[in-house]
């Protein structure tokens, strides 16, 4: 956990998001989730399936990893192919983990999650998480939890088959990297002046997620537990060796 959460209350923090000045509606959403237990088992709607329940677009997401444990799973896809039937069967009688591919992770990897994925995040997990800015999340498992389920509409919306692993990357932390490019955001892995793999083009907002060195944006420092927001790249400035996620809308 970046040391900016750590108060010494010893209050456990489970999740961290960024609001955006008055007036400001961003098109990203940036959080920091730290997991001391399974999160529940969801799926997000894409654009065709949102706009039928009245919002502007669907919401994908996807999952840069901080710190992980050494049994640190992620749950992506299903490990075969199954039907709506027995996928609603198995939530109903609380076996859907088996029915999950869950993955081992470690700190650097990356995961691009499309809307339709059915996911879920494991225990000792610290990550952050990129999202298009909307509030759409269908929960299909929550672990008995006192919370709604919304069984119908994730299957209705989710792909009942494995995870691409084409969306996956591994060990993204000794170089300047793509993690994601294309609709509807880009992400990128940045370290200090090595930024050439960025597309400037389109892009009126980008996002700024410090991990380590010196992080100025609008001419403000910036550091890991914080997020900085800006119109134009040329306001971001990584020269002190500073490395980032920098995060671009591509709509």
């Amino acid at each position: 956990m970046p040391d900016i959460f750590d108060g010494g209350t010893g209050k456990k923090i489970g999740e961290v998001w960024f609001g955006a000045p008055d007036g400001v509606t961003p098109e990203l959403m940036t959080k920091y989730l730290f997991t001391s237990e399974k999160l529940s088992v969801q799926v997000h709607p894409n654009d065709r399936h949102a706009r039928r329940i009245g919002l502007a677009h669907g919401k994908e997401e996807c999952w840069f990893i901080l710190e992980a444990g050494p049994e640190a799973v992620l749950g992506l896809g299903l490990k075969n192919k199954v039907s709506p039937t027995k996928l609603k069967t198995a939530a109903i009688l609380g076996e859907i983990e088996q029915l999950i591919d869950w993955k081992p992770v470690k700190k650097g990897d990356f995961f691009f999650v499309p809307a339709g994925t059915i996911h879920a995040i494991g225990p000792d997990i610290s990550l952050v998480e990129v999202q298009q800015n909307v509030d759409i999340t269908f929960r299909i498992y929550d672990y008995g939890r006192p919370r709604e389920l919304h069984l119908d509409d994730a299957l209705a919306v989710a792909k009942l088959a494995p995870y691409d692993m084409k969306y996956a990357m591994q060990q993204t932390l000794d170089h300047s990297t793509v993690l994601v490019s294309g609709s509807p955001f880009a992400l990128y892995h940045i370290m200090g002046t090595d930024d050439e793999v960025i597309s400037r083009k389109m892009s009126t907002e980008w996002q700024v997620i410090p991990l380590e060195g010196s992080v100025i944006v609008r001419g403000k420092s910036i550091k890991a537990g914080e997020c900085g927001l800006c119109a134009r790249y040329s306001d971001i400035d990584l020269s002190g060796n500073g490395k980032a996620l920098i995060a671009s809308t591509t709509t």
